[in-house]
C-alpha cells in the first residue's frame, strides 16, 4: 500500500474511533461529522489507491464513491452522511446550532452507515 493511501486510511480509522467515542459521550454532531470525515477519507485513501492520483480538494461522498465504484446499496448513504460535512458545524446553514439537530439516534444510524462504508473500502483495499 503506497504511503499516502496508507496515511489517508489511518485518520479515516481514527476518525471513525473518534466518532464513537464521541456517541458515548452524548457529542451527537460531533459523532455526526466526524462519521462523514471519516468515510471521506477512507474514499480518498481508496480513490488513491485505484486511480493513483490525488482527487483534489472536495467532501463530497457522492462524487468518490461514483469515481471508486461504491456498490449501490451503499448510494444512500453517502447522500445521508455528505451533509454533515456542513451542516454539524455550521449554525448559519440550519439557522440552529448544530448541536441541537443531532440525537442519540441519528448518531447511531450515522456511526452504523459509516462503519458498513469503511468495511467495504478496506476490503477494497487489499484487493
Amino acid at each position: 500500500m503506497r504511503e499516502e493511501v496508507r496515511m489517508w486510511w489511518k485518520q479515516a480509522l481514527k476518525d471513525l474511533e473518534s466518532a464513537e467515542k464521541n456517541l458515548k459521550i452524548e457529542e451527537y454532531y460531533l459523532t455526526a461529522f466526524l462519521c462523514q470525515q471519516s468515510v471521506e477519507k477512507a474514499l480518498k485513501a481508496l480513490y488513491i489507491h485505484k486511480l493513483k492520483t490525488f482527487p483534489g480538494v472536495t467532501h463530497s461522498l457522492i462524487y468518490l464513491g461514483k469515481k471508486v465504484g461504491v456498490p449501490r446499496e451503499f448510494e444512500s448513504i453517502l447522500k445521508k452522511l455528505t451533509p454533515d460535512f456542513v451542516v454539524a458545524r455550521y449554525p448559519d446553514v440550519t439557522q440552529t446550532a448544530p448541536y441541537e439537530l443531532y440525537d442519540k439516534e441519528i448518531a447511531e444510524e450515522k456511526l452504523k452507515m459509516a462503519k458498513k462504508v469503511i468495511e467495504w473500502v478496506e476490503k477494497e483495499l487489499k484487493t
